[in-house]
């Protein structure tokens, strides 16, 4: 089974709905996927998560109001936090790995710091912490009006001939899956989802306690030319927590583990198997 060829289940929880895909070795700690801004189930690469699925049950879904799953889109990061916690209980998991890609990885944040128990290592890809530095607005604006092939590729790779052309490459992985694909996102999942991350953004945290209350091992890994959320992020991350590790990617933008999918995988299985 692969992220392209995994049925769609569906779980119900608190009057939510959520859809989500479930597969891989039935062995260690499950590894629950946490998703960036407006993307769903299929906006993921196949590369990735299929490589992770070799030696771990992967789930990736659809948080609250995204893709097939019922409700409404929350405009804080504090309730897709919350949103995830009640999946995680209707599936009867007592702890988990995170794998949180740029508004995941600050979800990701919020469920190892304030539900600690939930979570035995995380990986932080492409976000930023609270009160970091975000330019989401102007830099989703200058990508639409690029009229590129498909909006991800100045949204996610630098303009370089490589990163355009692993781009690319990504593009055709995560269009592969034809069959019970999910719905893209309105407009106005993305306005919530745009709120939550100015707001967690905007809003300081003294002594970065969020940052510092995450004791769990953790793995952050940042694309060194990223715009969206700049490099300094990773950097306040790493120094903050306790017991992080921390990767940049040369010549890469906000996706950066999709222009490295094996290189990313590679350390991503290294760091969780320890």
């Amino acid at each position: 089974m692969s992220l392209e060829t995994a049925p769609t289940r569906f779980v119900e929880t608190n009057g939510i709905r959520f859809a989500y895909r479930r597969y891989g070795r039935n062995e260690g700690t499950p590894l629950l996927f946490l998703q960036h801004f407006t993307g769903t189930t299929d906006d993921w690469d196949p590369a990735v998560v299929n490589a992770l699925a070799e030696s771990r049950t992967v789930i990736v879904f659809d948080n609250a109001g995204i893709g097939r799953s019922s409700g409404q889109t929350p405009d804080s990061v504090e309730a897709m936090a919350a949103h995830a916690v009640a999946f995680l209980g209707a599936l009867g998991l007592p702890v988990v790995d995170l794998l949180g890609f740029s508004l995941g990885g600050m979800v990701a944040q919020v469920l190892a710091s304030e539900y600690s128990r939930l979570v035995r290592r995380l990986i932080i890809a492409g976000a930023a912490p609270r009160g970091g530095e975000e330019h989401l607005l102007a830099v989703v604006e200058d990508a639409f009006s690029r009229n590129a092939a498909d909006v991800r590729l100045p949204l996610f790779f630098t303009p370089s001939e490589g990163s355009q052309g692993a781009g690319l490459a990504f593009i055709r992985r995560a269009t592969a899956r034809t069959q019970d694909r999910d719905p893209e996102s309105s407009k106005a999942v993305g306005e919530a989802q745009a709120r939550a991350i100015i707001g967690w953004c905007a809003r300081q945290d003294e002594g970065e306690r969020t940052l510092r209350a995450i004791r769990q091992p953790a793995l952050i890994v940042h694309g060194s030319d990223d715009t969206m959320f700049p490099s300094i992020n990773a950097y306040r991350m790493f120094k903050a927590m306790s017991a992080a590790q921390l990767i940049l990617y040369p010549d890469s933008g906000h996706g950066a583990l999709f222009q490295v999918p094996d290189l990313f995988a590679g350390h991503a299985r290294t760091f969780l198997d320890l």
